[in-house]
């Protein structure tokens, strides 16, 4: 039975950023239904990233304003549009920033999951079908955000950004699943892949950096040191299996060379999640040379080059790059949802804040002033 909306216009409440650093606003949108290959969802719970609190500053990047930020989240399919077939009302779905259309070649390919057609796209603000926006305030457009545009109760997305999950999951915890946490971790357990018994180096000990702590954690590795600049967050990376640390403030001499004193040589992986070219430098030299595995998590500066003697390549180290911990958001997000079920997967302590979709600025408070790892919104206010 088609629900009693489909078709139409939804007004509702969206939080809207009408420009670079100003406090978003709760606004009434107009959200159109969804066109060819789109869903509209209800969203239940939304989570704050650091690449929503990046593209609202609009440091660095074209600003497009106003739009509707946020792409963590979990809801509930209210309508599809023509042409979809694996998704139904009342399916419980995870948003995604990236997407699997299921034909291109990277789709097909068992390496990839770096979809052609959705791919993230930070400057596009429409819908990849027509190029218009299913946003609207007195019948402006609001810019779209990455293709999901979750700071609001409906919104609309590609059905290939889509992951059906299991109705028993907790959407306020498992909505964290859709960014942050399978990037950290997946870069662990799909790109790294540790052996039991190994020592793992994170740098940076951020939302993402302590989701491939946790990876190394649940793969089994004996030593896991996490390397920060603010030693504060020490004791809560211990919760996520963290056994010793560093800050390179506390030394005079480059920190791969601390490492590999501590570590009789360097570690045998190492894991990059700070986005700052230096630290990916440091995460490489820092990595046993006959087998050690660096692998870059962070986004850096465009401008940034990255830098380093040939001869340790030659040594056999190796350097890889991940995106979204190379899982496929459809294919492989439903498996992530059953681990958490099954209890193999913590996904609480992630969670050190919750607020009212009323109080979404609060989320940007904590967020930078460095108190949050993610804060949950309640949109659906339940």
């Amino acid at each position: 039975m088609a629900s009693s909306t489909a078709g139409q216009v939804i007004k509702c409440k969206a939080a809207v950023a009408w420009g670079a650093g100003e406090p978003l606003k709760i606004e009434e949108v107009e959200v159109a239904p969804p066109q060819t290959m789109e869903v509209r969802i209800k969203v239940h719970y939304t989570a704050l990233c650091h690449t929503d609190l990046y593209f609202w500053e609009a440091k660095g990047q074209t600003p497009l304003f106003p739009r509707i930020l946020g792409h963590e989240a979990a809801g509930i399919v209210e309508s599809v549009g023509e042409g979809v077939t694996d998704l139904k009302e009342g399916d419980t779905v995870l948003p995604v920033f990236t997407g699997e259309c299921g034909e291109c070649r990277h789709c097909k390919s068992e390496e990839s999951n770096m979809c052609d057609l959705l791919r993230i796209n930070t400057d596009r603000g429409v819908m990849i079908n027509d190029g218009k926006s299913r946003f609207s305030i007195n019948g402006k457009p609001i810019y779209h955000f990455v293709g999901t545009s979750t700071f609001s109760e409906y919104t609309v997305t590609h059905v290939g950004s889509l992951a059906k999950i299991n109705p028993e999951a907790p959407l306020d915890k498992v909505c964290i699943l859709s960014c942050g946490v399978s990037t950290g971790m997946g870069a662990t357990l799909n790109v790294a892949k540790p052996k039991k018994g190994s020592s793992v180096a994170i740098f940076g000990l951020g939302g993402v950096g302590l989701a491939a702590a946790e990876g190394a954690r649940i793969a089994g590795a004996s030593r896991i040191i996490g390397i920060d600049l603010n030693s504060d967050r020490f004791e809560k990376a211990k919760l996520f299996g963290v056994t010793e640390f560093i800050n390179p403030l506390d030394y005079k001499k480059p920190i791969q060379e601390v490492i590999a004193e501590k570590t009789d040589g360097g570690v045998d992986y190492s894991i990059e999640c700070t986005g700052n070219v230096k630290a990916m430098i440091q995460a490489f030299e820092s990595c046993h040379d006959g087998w050690g595995v660096a692998v870059l998590v962070g986004v850096p500066h465009s401008d940034a080059v990255f830098a380093t003697n040939p001869v340790n390549f030659l040594n056999e180290r190796t350097l890889k790059g991940t995106f979204f911990g190379n899982y496929k958001p459809r294919s492989d997000l439903p498996g992530l949802v059953e681990l958490y079920l099954a209890k193999k997967l913590e996904l609480e302590k992630f969670i050190t804040h919750e607020v009212s979709f009323a109080d979404i600025n609060k989320a940007f408070d904590y967020m930078i002033k460095g108190e949050s790892l993610r804060c949950v919104i309640n949109v659906i206010g339940d």
